[in-house]
């Protein structure tokens, strides 16, 4: 009797019935408590859409003993409430133009969609509706979907696997990881915990149960595990504290049970940003060797393993230019006000927040180099084992 489901199909079911499992206990256990709000006032956010625009009150002062003129505007406006309890319910907000900063909102127009926050006093039971932001969540997740609809497109059933590998790993990140970090769990601990989580759950689903994928499994851990502890030595040894800019005073202060340790997250974002990076090498080289192994006649584990070098130097400089780029370009503009402010080299290259920076591009990028021969081994020796055990018999 021919099965009705396959080998693959079985064990993505797996996956997702474990990874959601995982999913559920990781953020009971981890699960935030509501931060307190302000004394005296409470505050909501809503989705609105603009019905109406009212008054416009001109408030005008000077500056620099009458120098200069600044116009700042009120404009109040009327809107309906689209989502939530209160869709439909009709609000009268205002929005607030202060000239004193270098950009400001554009003003609100009707049939914009925009989020209000709603502060009520208990004092007074009033209403104080404000604009807040316009409404991009829209565009944003049309986007997010075209995405998506091309990952299913090109890639098919691998396609679908990838998309429910990446709900996966987002869910890890933002519904235990965080979580685990803002409600005082050890950091180190839960990082080597949920990149486990990731490697496995993420190789497993994209490529099934098979020797390409262990190997792949295999060199990823060793990657990652090396970019860990050159992380914690150097994180030591340049005295990082974590402290990278003011928001990191008050992210300390955020932790439920004592003061949050930013020299562990320092660690955390090393390890957590280099992992899809060695990810993508490891399985690249397990890959293509595994590829070699199923075309060459007369495969050794010398051999395999010149092979699979030489695929990984061909991988070393894409990927470590493609990490150093994204974390450069994830803080172009703080290093470009630096460097604008900050024309002494020296004393630039030696700031907490460019020395961390560094550290998390050249300590991710030698994960990724000891990742090459890591998976090249593991998969030399895996890939000949069949060939030794055939001749063997």
């Amino acid at each position: 009797m021919k099965a009705i489901l396959d080998k693959n199909t079985w064990m993505t079911l797996i996956i997702i019935v474990l990874s959601t499992v995982f999913l559920i206990i990781g953020y009971e256990v981890c699960k935030l408590q509501p931060l307190d709000t302000t004394e005296g006032m409470t505050e909501e956010h809503y989705n609105v859409k603009v019905t109406e625009i009212g008054d416009i009150v001109l408030d005008e002062f000077s500056l620099d003993d009458g120098a200069t003129t600044i116009t700042n505007k009120e404009i109040f406006f009327a809107a309906q409430i689209t989502h939530g309890e209160r869709k439909g319910d009709t609000i009268y907000a205002v929005q607030h133009i202060n000239y004193l900063y270098p950009t400001q909102p554009a003003q609100v127009d009707v049939g914009q969609k925009i989020i209000v926050t709603n502060m009520i006093d208990p004092v007074t039971g009033e209403d104080m509706w404000q604009y807040v932001e316009r409404n991009r969540s829209d565009l944003l997740m049309v986007l997010c979907a075209v995405f998506l609809l091309l990952i299913i497109i090109i890639g098919r059933k691998k396609g679908v696997a990838t998309i429910l590998s990446l709900l996966f790993t987002v869910g890890a990140i933002f519904l235990v990881y965080i979580p685990a970090i803002l409600n005082g769990y050890q950091i180190y601990l839960v990082t080597a915990i949920v990149s486990l989580y990731i490697i496995l759950m993420s190789l497993l689903m994209i490529n099934g149960a098979n020797k390409k994928t262990l190997a792949a499994i295999l060199g990823n851990m060793g990657g990652v595990v090396v970019a860990g502890v050159l992380g914690f030595v150097m994180n030591h040894m340049l005295n990082i504290t974590g402290i990278v800019e003011e928001e990191s005073i008050y992210l300390m202060d955020l932790g439920v049970n004592g003061p949050i340790d930013l020299r562990a997250v320092v660690w955390g974002s090393i390890v957590i940003g280099s992992l899809g990076a060695i990810m993508d090498v490891a399985m690249s080289i397990a890959s293509a060797m595994n590829e070699l192994a199923q075309t060459m006649e007369h495969r050794t584990f010398q051999v395999m393993l010149k092979s699979g070098m030489n695929i990984g130097k061909d991988a070393i400089g894409t990927m470590t230019n493609t990490l150093i780029l994204a974390y450069i370009g994830g803080s172009l503009a703080t290093v470009l006000l630096l460097v604008a402010y900050n024309r002494n080299v020296l004393y630039l290259f030696n700031m907490e927040m460019i020395v961390v920076d560094v550290v998390k591009a050249v300590v991710g990028s030698m994960g990724i180099l000891f990742a090459v021969p890591v998976t090249a081994v593991f998969s030399a020796y895996i890939f000949t084992q069949e060939k030794k055990s055939k001749s063997e018999k």
